[in-house]
């Protein structure tokens, strides 16, 4: 009985699989990032890419204020760009609150299963909405929410009008005030960086 009650705890260890832990490194400081071992295909790919260097020296390329912060694609790493896109992995746990790290993706029109971008990702900033408010994009989108769910977007912010549309894949758990720092600097045409802001991405633990 106690040789099955080790090998049921060592098994149910094993099953739980710590989570990926990935840091970002940009000239406005440093965010630390967990991968969600429940998006497996795209935790593999952005683990992938890290490893190999694909992301080092490139740049956030999209940012707007009050809504999120964009690299993965810019013009400065073509060698990532044309990946084979990924297919979506909603999880209604996972919302966009911020600090929520997601992949980016083409339009509906071109891309109705709403697959993702093979290296092209954003972390949230958004901002705070009401309960209320949630409630009734709620009702016009379908898509339901938690109490603890509409009280992070109420207390933390996000951006929830992307809900089950995008892929949100992790979630920032250091440095969210650089996401501030870096949505708050100029923008010029295309939303890109008047200033390139320049990452290194470095996987920690997997």
């Amino acid at each position: 009985i106690l040789l099955f009650a080790v090998a049921l705890v060592t098994s149910t260890v094993f099953a739980q699989k710590s989570e990926p832990i990935v840091l970002i490194s940009t000239t406005y400081g440093d965010i630390k990032v967990k991968l969600y071992n429940e998006t497996p295909l795209h935790r593999d790919n952005f683990l992938e890419l890290a490893k190999a260097g694909k992301y080092d020296g490139s740049v956030f390329h999209r940012v707007i204020k009050n809504f999120m912060i964009q690299g993965g694609g810019s013009a400065d790493i073509q060698t990532i760009d044309g990946r084979p896109m990924i297919p979506a992995e909603f999880n209604p746990k996972f919302i966009h609150k911020k600090g929520a790290l997601a992949a980016a993706r083409t339009g509906d029109n071109i891309n109705p299963k709403r697959m993702s971008s093979g290296s092209q990702f954003y972390i949230v900033q958004g901002q705070k909405y009401p309960v209320d408010r949630v409630t009734q994009m709620s009702q016009r989108s379908g898509v339901e929410y938690t109490e603890e769910q509409k009280k992070v977007y109420a207390e933390l912010g996000g951006t929830p009008h992307l809900d089950m549309q995008y892929t949100v894949f992790g979630e920032v758990v250091e440095g969210l005030d650089v996401i501030d720092k870096i949505a708050a600097v100029q923008t010029h045409q295309a939303d890109r960086p008047v200033e390139d802001i320049i990452m290194t991405v470095k996987v920690l633990n997997q």
